[in-house]
């Protein structure tokens, strides 16, 4: 099996701006989305949950629980196929049968993904710009529309704080030109 290329949404070159405009992608680690993402793992029982940011070429981790690296190349990403659904829940109940990712070396190798769901992250200007995800090791059942409910409050709860920290951002930067300290 091969895997296909990633899916482009219809308005990339206005997803990508928007991404941009927040400046998020390399901003520093938030402490409450890394108590989203331990939330999320712990009530799905999963070892892995990520807050990922899906930009040009690669996607960023910027809060993860049961995985080391901080981003992946978008060419391997379960969450670049997830931002395309936008009001859906994206759900792999087995990777290694899913011709997307059969052969995705974070399938076939370390992390060795057999589960993934994730729920977009729609920003305020309504851009996918990410996703929370859950992911197992073991292959499970599709989730059920109390969990697919729960993963996208979640990933709600993500883009208010991600929202809130670009305010308060824009708001230092503002005072700072002015002289004035918070």
């Amino acid at each position: 099996m091969t895997r296909t290329s990633f899916p482009i949404p219809h308005d990339e070159t206005a997803r990508l701006e928007a991404l941009a405009a927040s400046a998020i992608m390399n901003a520093a680690p938030e402490a409450a989305l890394d108590i989203i993402v331990d939330l999320a793992a712990h009530l799905f029982e999963v070892p892995i949950a990520l807050v990922s940011l899906v930009g040009k070429d690669k996607q960023v981790f910027k809060a993860r629980v049961g995985l080391d690296v901080c981003e992946t190349g978008r060419d391997v990403s379960f969450c670049a196929h997830a931002i395309v659904r936008r009001d859906e829940v994206l759900v792999v109940p087995d990777a290694r049968r899913d011709r997307r990712f059969a052969d995705n070396p974070l399938v076939t190798g370390d992390p060795y993904v057999r589960f993934y769901a994730g729920a977009p992250l729609i920003g305020f200007a309504g851009q996918p710009i990410g996703t929370l995800c859950v992911i197992d090791r073991k292959p499970r059942a599709d989730l059920s529309s109390h969990e697919r409910l729960t993963l996208t409050k979640l990933a709600r709860m993500a883009v208010l704080r991600l929202k809130t920290r670009e305010v308060i951002d824009a708001n230092k930067l503002r005072l700072a030109r002015t002289g004035a300290s918070i």
